[in-house]
């Protein structure tokens, strides 16, 4: 154990974001947001990205598990990093220069927010002023292939106008946030509005939104809220 720590810090590796990235990887997988072959988790700390390695069950990691990529790309520590470490980079990339304090990523094949990905649609309502507060909607991107950088070109427009969470169509969601503890509790928050918005709007088919007013209202915190994610 003590090779461990000589050898993270002759490489200048942070005990602190690797367990950063186990914490949220086995919570998520705890509760069934991700699994050993869908799903991935970053933080990224003094221009390395720590990241979850590739077909490795979430709840099981260990430190010497988790890849750790620098500027260059290349992978110094830790097992081989997952085909979609294309994609967290582009979104740390994207954010930041965009303004938007973003240190942390997670993508997730979580149930609701997936099959909605896989139906190409915006998850969106008038009726709930938590939604619409905090997130506005959560728009829905044409598919691009999972490993390369046409998965996320789509979004960039969206993270670059500071939304937190896009979903990728026909391949689940990822979501940002100042810490990765941050992105994943968006995960965890708009996978139970997806869920509420799913019963209400195409299963109750009964949704009831609020007047144009209120609507506009809550625009406007959102729009207040994401101002105060900046740098």
């Amino acid at each position: 154990m003590e090779n461990i720590r000589e050898q993270m810090e002759k490489l200048e590796i942070s005990s602190e974001a690797i367990n950063e990235v186990l914490f949220v990887a086995k919570r998520m997988d705890d509760k069934g947001l991700v699994n050993s072959f869908a799903g991935n988790i970053s933080t990224k700390k003094d221009g390395k990205i720590y990241i979850t390695p590739t077909g490795q069950n979430k709840g099981l990691l260990t430190p010497e598990k988790i890849a750790v990529i620098n500027e260059d790309g290349e992978r110094i520590w830790g097992m081989k990093e997952t085909s979609e470490v294309i994609m967290h980079s582009m979104a740390y990339d994207i954010c930041e220069a965009n303004g938007w304090d973003v240190g942390g990523v997670v993508h997730s094949h979580s149930k609701i927010l997936t099959a909605f990905s896989m139906a190409c649609m915006d998850v969106e309502t008038e009726a709930l002023p938590e939604m619409m507060g905090n997130f506005h909607k959560i728009p829905c991107v044409p598919y691009g292939a999972p490993g390369t950088k046409y998965i996320l070109t789509m979004a960039e427009p969206y993270l670059a106008d500071g939304y937190r969470i896009v979903l990728l169509g026909n391949h689940g969601s990822l979501a940002v946030g100042k810490t990765v503890e941050d992105a994943m509790n968006v995960v965890e928050a708009c996978e139970s509005i997806a869920e509420q918005v799913l019963i209400t709007k195409y299963i109750l088919k009964s949704e009831a939104p609020l007047d144009r007013d209120e609507v506009a209202r809550f625009f406007d915190i959102f729009k207040e809220n994401r101002e105060k994610r900046k740098k």
